[in-house]
């Protein structure tokens, strides 16, 4: 018989034990894999959809919110702002680039912004059938509206007040219809429903001109004017970031956010509660590595007799150190890939049940290279803890223990 088939053999034998050590060890694996792909994928996803965008305006509210609302969209809101505010901001010498947001409603719980096509092509996104909008309510959807809600071209919709997927009010009046469908990019703009800020204006019964971009809008009628609920501004040159977001949180009504100054202050405080499960896991590891080696003695004490007379029959003193090391492998490495697959399929389950987490990215089919560090680690632990049963076998003499063992 082979080293592994004898260490599975003796690992058989003692079933019940060999499986709680497997699924000590797994847990511990598990949790640093959950960790691992919710901070990595959070913080990327972070980075991706941030990427360009120097300075969020909006109205007086927290800085945050403002930020999850209208790059990520995954907040609500924290006001609408004037439009006016687009013009100003376009005239300014350090702004490159304006892009406005309008938004308050959705289609199944994604999300319609009303925007402009320099919203998708800021990601990168390009079509995959149809065209882009250019009169009111044209939608574009991203890949994983379409995949979602298997919405093809032609297809009509209602949009429902507010921002979730709950039983809110139809904008029975104002039908959408599907004129184009996006590749999958990888950002936020894959799960939104995209049309003009006049298709917004309309759904709520807004008047505007069709100059409104271009022109003050008339104040005078006593009527609801246009807004929009944020403008994602990307600045010409770094004096924008001096000038910019002081003058607008000092002397206007408006708020200026940078989205790197408040995502890194989000990840700052989700690392603190990620690194204080990671030690958690990281003790419940060495915890299964001490059960393991305890395991592995107490089963080596009652089975010396029989590692001295596999001696007396030819065994050499090194076969019967690797089988020790052997099994000790083996409860690692089945502890790791368990492990391993335990923390992917939580990462699924989460994604499919709390929407939140499948909105800000979670994908449990990626895998991400620390994992193999991960494994690395789980599989040494077991190496170690079977080394010190393996060097007693190791030095043991034959004789003695055939005497202890009558």
């Amino acid at each position: 018989m082979t080293l592994v088939g004898l260490s599975f053999a003796y690992l058989k034998d003692r079933g019940l034990n060999t499986a709680l050590n497997i699924l000590l060890l797994a847990l511990g694996v598990a949790t640093l894999v959950i960790l691992l792909l919710f901070a990595r994928q959070l913080e990327g996803r972070f980075t991706r959809d941030a990427q360009g965008i120097d300075l969020v305006v909006g109205a007086k509210g927290s800085p945050l919110q403002l930020i999850l609302s209208s790059i990520y969209h995954v907040d609500v809101p924290t006001g609408n702002i004037p439009l006016s505010a687009v013009q100003a901001l376009r005239q300014e010498r350090t702004v490159a680039k304006v892009i406005p947001l309008a938004l308050g409603d959705n289609f199944r719980g994604y999300r319609i912004v009303g925007t402009e096509p320099a919203y998708p092509a800021h990601y990168g996104a390009v079509l995959s059938d149809g065209r882009m909008w250019d009169k009111p309510f044209e939608a574009v959807i991203g890949a994983d509206v379409a995949a979602g809600l298997g919405a093809g071209l032609g297809q009509r919709f209602l949009g429902s007040h507010g921002l979730g997927s709950g039983q809110s009010p139809e904008h029975d009046a104002t039908p959408f219809i599907v004129v184009g469908r996006l590749k999958p990019t990888g950002t936020v703009v894959d799960r939104l429903v995209m049309a003009s800020v006049e298709s917004v204006w309309d759904m709520h019964g807004i008047a505007h001109d069709e100059n409104e971009h271009e022109d003050e809008p008339d104040e005078a009628h006593g009527v609801m004017q246009p807004e929009v609920t944020a403008l994602l501004v990307t600045y010409s040159s770094p004096l924008g970031a001096i000038q910019l977001p002081g003058f607008i949180n000092r002397q206007t009504n408006m708020q200026a956010a940078a989205p790197a100054v408040e995502i890194t202050r989000l990840l700052s405080l989700v690392g603190l509660g990620i690194e204080a499960v990671q030690a958690l896991a990281l003790l419940l590891l060495l915890t299964a590595g001490l059960s393991i080696f305890v395991a592995l003695y107490t089963a080596l004490r009652q089975r010396e007799g029989d590692m001295a007379m596999l001696r007396v029959i030819g065994a050499s003193r090194a076969s019967i150190f690797g089988q020790i090391l052997v099994e000790g492998m083996l409860l690692a490495t089945a502890g790791a890939l368990l492990g391993v697959a335990l923390g992917h399929g939580v990462i699924a389950a989460a994604a499919a049940n709390f929407r939140q987490l499948a909105e800000m990215g979670l994908d449990a089919g990626r895998f991400d290279i620390a994992e193999l560090w991960i494994v690395l680690g789980a599989l040494a632990i077991g190496a170690f803890a079977a080394l010190l049963p393996a060097l007693r076998v190791f030095r043991a003499d034959i004789a003695e223990t055939l005497a202890h063992s009558r």
